[in-house]
C-alpha cells in the first residue's frame, strides 16, 4: 500500500475536506481534524464492494454467518478476545450503540460517569437521554494522563450507575494497561457499576503497547459490560455506517436490542460487505498502516520538540490523534483558536469541545501522507516563530 500517495477527497462530500468554510469560516485552511483518515482502504475492501455494487440490486439484506465470524475471528486473533456469535448486536455506529445503551440500561435522571477530556459525543449520549452527567477528569502526570481512582470512586459513592470507558482513549491516546483496568473492574464491580466501552480505536496501538479490552478482565466484567467496536476507525470505512456491540449479558442484550427496535434500524448492506471483507483480509494492509502512523508519529513529535517552541505533544500510544498542549503560550481559548486558523491555517479540533480539561488544547488528526502532515507543521512552525 502506497500511504504516500495524496488522494483528492475533495468534491465527494467529505466533511474533513469540503466544509471548511461552514467549520472554519475560511476555505483555504488545511484540515487535519475530523477522526478519519486520508488514505484509501485496502484493496480487498474496495474489490469487495465492486464487486457487490456489480450486481446492481441494492434490496433489504440481512447479515450472513460469516460476517458473524469474521467478527468472531477477528478478535481473537487480534485482541486475544473470545466472543459467542449471539453475543453480538449490530448497530449503524459506535456512538449511536453508546445512546442505546444509556436508553436501555439505566433509567432517566440516573448518573452516568465519563472521562475528560473526550470525545464530545459522550456528553450528549448521557444528556440528551436524560441522565445526569457525571465527570472524572483524567490527571496529567509528567505529561503522561492516567485515570484518578481517588475522584472516581469518590464519585461512584455517590450512587453513579453506569460509566462509559474510552479505550484507547480519544483525544489523550492512552492504551489503558491491564492493571489500570482491572482497577476499574474491580471498582465497578464494588459499587455495582455497569461499563459502556467504546474500543473503536482497539486496532491501532503502536508497539510497546497492547489493547486489552475490558470483557476480558473477568467474570463478572463480561456480564457487566457493553464493547462497542467497529472497523470504520482501523480500515477507513466510516462512511459505511455499520458497528457491533458486543453483550454477553442476555438481559442487557435484550434491553439494549429492544432499544434500537423501537427506532427500526436497518442494515446497510454495503457496510456489512466491507466490514467482512476488512475484518478478513484486512490484518496485512493494518498492520503496514500502523507502522506508517508510527513514522508519521515520530516525525510530529520530533518536529514538535525541536521547531514549535511552546507546544507540548501529549504522546500517544494508540489512535492516529495527537492532543497538542498551548497552554504555555499565554492565549485564551478564544485567541488560540484564532491562531490555529487563521495564523497557522489550520483546521483542527478545538480543545474546549472535548470538555472544560481541554481549554488550552488542540487536537491533530495524522492519519495522512507525509507530505500533507509536513506542510501542516510547516505552517504551525512559522505562525509560532511569528509570535
Amino acid at each position: 500500500m502506497d500511504f504516500d500517495k495524496v488522494v483528492n477527497r475533495r468534491g465527494t462530500y467529505a466533511i474533513k475536506w469540503d466544509y471548511n468554510k461552514e467549520f472554519f469560516g475560511r476555505e483555504d485552511v488545511l484540515p487535519m481534524w475530523v477522526a478519519d483518515m486520508d488514505f484509501l482502504s485496502p484493496k480487498p475492501v474496495i474489490d469487495a464492494l465492486k464487486n457487490r455494487v456489480g450486481h446492481g440490486v441494492f434490496g433489504y439484506t440481512e447479515r450472513p454467518e460469516s460476517y458473524y465470524k469474521a467478527i468472531i475471528d477477528w478478535e481473537e486473533k487480534r485482541h486475544g478476545l473470545k466472543i459467542q456469535p449471539e453475543w453480538i448486536l449490530n448497530s449503524p455506529g459506535v456512538v449511536t450503540s453508546l445512546a442505546f445503551a444509556v436508553d436501555s440500561c439505566t433509567d432517566p435522571g440516573d448518573r452516568v460517569l465519563i472521562q475528560t477530556p473526550v470525545y464530545p459525543p459522550f456528553y450528549n449520549v448521557v444528556k440528551n437521554n436524560g441522565r445526569e452527567l457525571v465527570t472524572n477528569p483524567l490527571k496529567m502526570v509528567e505529561g503522561h494522563y492516567e485515570m484518578d481512582f481517588d475522584d472516581l470512586e469518590e464519585k461512584f459513592r455517590s450512587g453513579v450507575k453506569m460509566m462509559i470507558l474510552c479505550s484507547p482513549h480519544n483525544p489523550v491516546g492512552r492504551v489503558w494497561t491491564y492493571e489500570e483496568l482491572k482497577t476499574l473492574v474491580d471498582m465497578c464491580s464494588r459499587y455495582d457499576v455497569f461499563l459502556v466501552c467504546d474500543e473503536i480505536h482497539s486496532d491501532i496501538v503502536y508497539k510497546g503497547y497492547r489493547h486489552t479490552s475490558v470483557l476480558s478482565i473477568s467474570d463478572w466484567a463480561a456480564q457487566n459490560t457493553i464493547t462497542c467496536i467497529a472497523p470504520s476507525k482501523t480500515f477507513n470505512i466510516a462512511g459505511l455506517t455499520t458497528s457491533v456491540a458486543i453483550i454477553p449479558n442476555e438481559v442487557a442484550r435484550k434491553k439494549f436490542k429492544a432499544g434500537m427496535d423501537r427506532f427500526h434500524i436497518e442494515n446497510n448492506l454495503l457496510g456489512i460487505t466491507a466490514l467482512e471483507a476488512a475484518y478478513r483480509y484486512g490484518g496485512e494492509w493494518l498492520d503496514e498502516l500502523i507502522m506508517y502512523l508510527g513514522d508519521n508519529l515520530r516525525l510530529l513529535s520530533d518536529c514538535i520538540d525541536s521547531e514549535v517552541p511552546g507546544v507540548k505533544l501529549v504522546v500517544p500510544e494508540g489512535t492516529y490523534l495527537a492532543w497538542l498542549d498551548f497552554r504555555a503560550l499565554g492565549m485564551d481559548d478564544d485567541e488560540l483558536k484564532s491562531f490555529i486558523i487563521h495564523k497557522a491555517g489550520l483546521g483542527l479540533n478545538d480543545g474546549p469541545s472535548f470538555g472544560i480539561d481541554g481549554s488550552g488544547f488542540q487536537r491533530l488528526n495524522f492519519a495522512c501522507p507525509r507530505s500533507i502532515l509536513e506542510e501542516g507543521l510547516s505552517r504551525l512552525s512559522k505562525a509560532i516563530k511569528c509570535l
